[in-house]
C-alpha cells in the first residue's frame, strides 16, 4: 500500500465513513488494540459506532512506512467529546474534554487490505476543561 492510498483511508476514517472498512479491511481482519481484540469488519464497525457521534476523532499521521506487505505509522489521534458521556468507552467525559493517543500502528496486508492491525501505545492522555492533562495508560 502506498501513502496516497493510506491517506485516502485516513480521510474517509476522519469523515466517519464506515464504508472505508469495507474497502480497506480484509473481511476476516483481526485488531489488537491494547487488551481489546476483535475480528471481522462488522466488529470494527461496531467498535467505532461506540466512538463516532460521541467524539470527534481525528487521525494525524506523523510517519508512514510500507514495504508492500506491511504498513507502519506513527500516529497521533485526537478525540474531542461532543457531549457529556458518563459511560463512554474511555470512561466519563464532559463536552469539550479531549483524549490523545500517540503510538505506532502496524498493519499486515492481505491482497492489499488490512489483515491484522496492531495498536501500540506510547501515551494516552486526557485533558479536562481546565486544561489539565493526565496520562491514562492503555485505555482498553
Amino acid at each position: 500500500m502506498d501513502r496516497p492510498t493510506y491517506d485516502e483511508y485516513v480521510r474517509r476514517f476522519n469523515a466517519e465513513d464506515d464504508t472505508a472498512f469495507d474497502d480497506y479491511l480484509d473481511p476476516d481482519m483481526r485488531m489488537v488494540n491494547g487488551t481489546l481484540e476483535f475480528q471481522g469488519v462488522q466488529c470494527m464497525k461496531d467498535h467505532y459506532a461506540k466512538i463516532w457521534g460521541k467524539f470527534r476523532e481525528t487521525l494525524n499521521v506523523e510517519r508512514f512506512v510500507s514495504d508492500g506487505e506491511t504498513v507502519a505509522v506513527r500516529m497521533h489521534t485526537h478525540f474531542e467529546a461532543l457531549a457529556d458521556h458518563p459511560d463512554s468507552l474511555f470512561g466519563p467525559v464532559r463536552k469539550g474534554e479531549s483524549l490523545d493517543y500517540r503510538g505506532i500502528i502496524m498493519y499486515e496486508l492481505r491482497d492489499g487490505r488490512f489483515a491484522t492491525i496492531q495498536v501500540s501505545y506510547n501515551s494516552f492522555s486526557a485533558t479536562d476543561l481546565d486544561g489539565r492533562t493526565t496520562e491514562l495508560g492503555v485505555p482498553h
